[in-house]
């Protein structure tokens, strides 16, 4: 079920009186109502998959109540291994398997071999990447003894299905998000309030800004050998903001709808393309991945504790990692192996960690020069680096930045409709700049109520006028 459907907007308002108004009084009760919601919630799509949610939920229910009962060091390890091997067991067969068989018949066939291996119709199924590392931050924190297992598998298997950050995160750890399930919720009117506002400001990234990049991103992309090449950086500029206000969009309806129900998420972005380097770009674009990398994969690795080359092989291989966990594409491969050679400079530097706490032209109401190139260089390096994300393979991406970057066929005025969600981007930058100290753009604090309510009516309009487009989330494939 999409967000920005009719079937969702009758869901939700459904769910939320039996939540509060049936089912308060019992915490189990409540926790199942959140299971069977969750599961109609994902079963929409396609309900075949539901058996992998549930296989994954319960396998890692039962591994972790196991892990925790036991005393061996052996057999714990045993355990971890059992849960890593199932979960990535399932998500490498509907992600890679036919990415490596096709991969593998190219290497032959360029060996002047023929192979006639055949790959298998396999539909990947929606938001298997997101559960699949969340269950494993589950049964890896116990084994590291920082979490105690689920007693209840109602409770758990909520956790695991939350409808919110189901199919596209935030990817919430269970130190985290768990314990809101084991604890009964009250609903807090301002907490409501204010998700309810955040999720507005999401279906605005979303509907009005992404899903309208989105039809001149397409054209340029698909015409990128004929268009000229100022065309081309339009498209480039479009996709960085199509993503970023499609998959934050999506965050910030999950984070503003899980409140409504009691339920703190986790920020997952926090206005990247104001980065002042790519190190704090990677801090600020989708933190609950980047950050499950750097626990679950850098620190084992090794982290920053050894040798120079150490740590530049460790930061180049979250970064492919990262960028093969998108999709089974080399285009992501190239993607995040690029993201980890802009990173290598600032860790050589040590000045990796420099823009940590700070934000940009904090106090001020404009940057300073400096401030304005660092903000520029670092978004030029990540409209470089989407080029491979969106193109339909390397040679695509290589012949797209070849012609934009030389400004091929020469310069030309692009059309109106070129135009017209450029404007939309400039609104959507300029409200985030003047947000950028809150959690969201419409967090007013201290605006007049009549602002704030033209402010909310405007933009609901705005949001149901363009709804007529009915894009997918771009992170539903993922």
């Amino acid at each position: 079920m999409l967000f920005n459907s009719f079937e969702f907007a009758l869901f939700l308002p459904a769910v939320f009186m039996l939540y509060w108004f049936v089912f308060q009084r019992n915490l189990n009760v409540q926790n199942l109502l959140l299971v069977a919601v969750s599961y109609v919630f994902y079963g929409w799509w396609d309900w075949r998959f539901l058996g992998l949610l549930a296989l994954s939920s319960a396998c890692d229910y039962v591994i972790g109540r196991a892990m925790s009962q036991s005393k061996a060091e052996n057999q714990r390890k045993a355990l971890l291994g059992l849960s890593l091997a199932i979960n990535l067991g399932i998500l490498g067969f509907f992600k890679y398997y036919n990415f490596f068989v096709d991969s593998f018949i190219d290497a032959f066939n360029g060996l002047g071999l023929t192979m006639n291996t055949r790959t298998l119709n396999i539909i990947l199924p929606v938001g298997i990447s997101f559960y699949t590392f969340q269950t494993l931050s589950y049964t890896i924190d116990i084994y590291r003894g920082k979490l105690k297992p689920a007693d209840n598998p109602i409770t758990f298997f909520a956790f695991v299905s939350f409808f919110p950050q189901l199919v596209a995160g935030p990817i919430e750890r269970a130190t985290h998000l768990l314990p809101q399930f084991e604890k009964p919720r009250k609903f807090d009117y301002e907490k409501a309030k204010d998700g309810a506002r955040q999720a507005l400001w999401g279906f605005f990234k979303k509907v009005v800004i992404a899903d309208t990049c989105a039809t001149q991103v397409d054209y340029i992309f698909n015409n990128s050998e004929t268009l000229p090449g100022v065309y081309l950086i339009i498209g480039a500029i479009l996709f960085a903001f199509q993503i970023y206000g499609d998959f934050s969009g999506y965050s910030d309806i999950a984070i503003g709808t899980a409140r409504f129900f009691g339920f703190d998420l986790m920020q997952n972005f926090n206005l990247p393309y104001f980065s002042r380097d790519i190190a704090e770009f990677w801090r600020r674009w989708h933190n609950s991945l980047s950050t499950w990398f750097r626990d679950y994969l850098y620190i084992p690795l090794g982290g920053s504790r050894g040798g120079k080359w150490m740590r530049l092989r460790n930061v180049i291989i979250i970064f492919t990692v990262s960028g093969f966990w998108h999709g089974a594409n080399w285009t992501f491969v190239v993607w995040g192996f690029l993201n980890g050679l802009y990173y290598i400079p600032l860790m050589l530097a040590n000045r990796n960690r420099v823009n940590v706490t700070d934000t940009v032209a904090e106090g001020r109401f404009l940057p300073n020069l400096r401030e304005l190139w660092q903000m520029a260089t670092t978004f030029a390096l990540a409209i470089i680096a989407w080029v491979f994300f969106r193109a339909e393979s390397v040679g695509h991406a290589l012949g797209y930045l070849k012609r934009m970057l030389t400004l091929d066929g020469g310069f030309e005025m692009p059309p109106g409709s070129m135009i017209t969600p450029l404007l939309w981007v400039g609104l959507l930058v300029g409200i985030e700049w003047l947000q950028r100290t809150k959690k969201h753009g419409f967090q007013f604090d201290h605006v007049p109520m009549p602002i704030r309510w033209a402010t909310y009516v405007i933009t609901t309009i705005m949001v149901f006028q363009a709804f007529s487009l009915d894009k997918t989330f771009i992170y539903f494939q993922f």
